[in-house]
Formats: C-alpha cells, sequence, structure tokens
C-alpha cells in the first residue's frame, strides 16, 4: 500500500500530464493551474459584408484581456456564459475546467448588475437604438431615437447578444465595440463591451437560448437578479441667497447649504400634496419611485 506521500506524489504526476488537472489538486497546492494560452492572430482586419473591421494594434491590448484558452473550473454546461465584472473578463465554457477568456468593459459606477439571463436573440451590425433614459442624460443622442443603423461607428459594433430574464429585456447586451481601447475599463452603461474581432468569435460558437451568468462584484454566483436604479437626468441647479434671521441676542446668518432646497419638479401646484418651495413642488424621491425597466440597448 503506497503511504500518504507517495500516493500525492503519484497523483500530481497524473494531474500533471493531464490537459485539465483536478480542481482539488490545485486548491491543494499540489499541482499549478495551467497559463492561459493566447489565441494568436485573431486580431488582425477584416472584410465582413458590407463593412470592414480594421485590425486591433495587439501591442496597446494588455495580454490578460486578450482572446485565450484557459483553465476554469465550473459544473456549468459547455456552451455556458459565465461574466466576471471584477475581473473585465467574460467566459464561455468549452468543456471540463476549460474556457475561452474574452476581455470586455463593463457598467460604470451606478450601472452594475448581476443575476442569470439567457441569449434570446443575436444580431449581425445590429440597429441601437438609446433607451428615453440614456437620451435624458445626452440630448444630442435624440437623432437617433428611431435608431442608428448598424455600421462601424455605431457603438453596439459587429455583433450583438440581446439579454433577457425571465422573459424580460432589461436592456442589456453582449455587443461588439470599435472603442477597443475601452477593454478592461468600466466604460459601459450596464452592457458588455466585446473586441469586434472577439464578439464575432463569440457569435459562431453561442446558440440563442444559452445561459448567461453575470456574477457579483465579489466575484459569487447570484442568487436573485439585480439591476441599477434608473438613472434619472439631473435638475437644474437652484441658487440660493443667505437668509438672516434675528434671534433674542443678535442675529445669525444660516449657511446657504444648509437653506438649499431639495431638488424640484415642475408638477402644478394643484396635485402637489406637500408645502411648495419657491413656488414649485418638490420631487418625489428616487427611493420612492417604482423600478423602471430598461427597454432598449445601452452601450
Amino acid at each position: 500500500m503506497l503511504n500518504k506521500p507517495t500516493l500525492f506524489a503519484a497523483l500530481a504526476v497524473l494531474a500533471l500530464s493531464a490537459c485539465t488537472p483536478d480542481p482539488k489538486l490545485i486548491e491543494a497546492g499540489l499541482v499549478a493551474a495551467p497559463e492561459p494560452k493566447l489565441v494568436e492572430g485573431v486580431y488582425g482586419a477584416k472584410d465582413d459584408g458590407a463593412f470592414a473591421i480594421p485590425a486591433v494594434p495587439v501591442e496597446k491590448v494588455p495580454a490578460e484581456f486578450q482572446r485565450a484558452s484557459v483553465y476554469y473550473p465550473s459544473e456549468e454546461a459547455e456552451g455556458t456564459v459565465v461574466i466576471n465584472p471584477s475581473e473585465k473578463h467574460l467566459y464561455l465554457i468549452t468543456g471540463k475546467n476549460r474556457a475561452l477568456r474574452y476581455g470586455i468593459s463593463v457598467g460604470r459606477d451606478g450601472f452594475e448588475w448581476a443575476g442569470t439571463a439567457l441569449i434570446t436573440s443575436r444580431q449581425n451590425w445590429p440597429t441601437w437604438t438609446p433607451p428615453p433614459e440614456m437620451i435624458a442624460r445626452k440630448p444630442e443622442l435624440a437623432k437617433w431615437e428611431k435608431g442608428q443603423p448598424g455600421g462601424p461607428e455605431n457603438p453596439l459594433g459587429a455583433r450583438a447578444l440581446y439579454l433577457t430574464t425571465n422573459g424580460i429585456d432589461y436592456g442589456y447586451r453582449i455587443h461588439g465595440t470599435p472603442e477597443w481601447f475601452s477593454i478592461g475599463k468600466n466604460a459601459s452603461s450596464g452592457c458588455f463591451r466585446m473586441i469586434n474581432q472577439d464578439v464575432m468569435d463569440l457569435f459562431e460558437r453561442v446558440q440563442d437560448g444559452a445561459k448567461v451568468i453575470v456574477l457579483n462584484s465579489d466575484g459569487s454566483y447570484p442568487t436573485r437578479l439585480v439591476v441599477p436604479p434608473p438613472q434619472l437626468p439631473k435638475e437644474p441647479d437652484v441658487t440660493v441667497t443667505p437668509v438672516a434671521v434675528t434671534g433674542d441676542d443678535a442675529p445669525l446668518v444660516l449657511n446657504p447649504a444648509l437653506l438649499a432646497p431639495p431638488a424640484q419638479s415642475t408638477a402644478p401646484a394643484a396635485a402637489c400634496t406637500v408645502p411648495l418651495v419657491n413656488g414649485l413642488c418638490p420631487a418625489t424621491p428616487a427611493a420612492a419611485l417604482p423600478p423602471v425597466s430598461r427597454s432598449a440597448a445601452a452601450p
């Protein structure tokens, strides 16, 4: 009978000879995890029907955000997509403890989300329609309220994979981007951007109905869908004049910051159920607003 040291050594040799070592041996420190293997020659210029996709300067893209075959322990089925926003990585499960890893750009502060979704549609050179709340933040986008046609300048890039949860489209997508330099950063409004050459590769590998898991910010698996609150446009600034209040002994000048009224709404006075401020009705606190469904794509 083999003693424990000999047994562990034998297991280590077997693991080293395997393509995908046992995660338990790696966790125990007996075997090193295989290094990521970059997929070479995938970021050159490409003709794609009516549009040309320029080459990506690979030397300017950190290796950790270039497409690679990696060791990835997971119980998920082949074809499942797992997104780790904190790492800025998207993993496509390709086999037992194996995955293709792609660099991505994720949501800016206030736009992060987590949960499980399904890919319910895939589009070549998709049309982008900014949602109303985005147009409210950036009025210059109003020209695309009916949709921006697909093309090299379109924010959705060469391909888009549309995500729904429990049959509801919250406006989240996995899509390409002409801004390859944004990969590895928090730069989007909740969607997951990929280098155009990468999203085209993913597009060909996944199927409609594929499962997508967006991990929590700490890397743990989500137990429910967590979406950010609606991003409302800012109210106009209100100028406040310092006010002198006479006390029993001497006048007291209040700090103007303490006198600043809450955000204002233009609701008619007749509809207001609280005292008016400067002739206007105080706005409803954001926490009291009902959830708003994100009905269109947000890059």
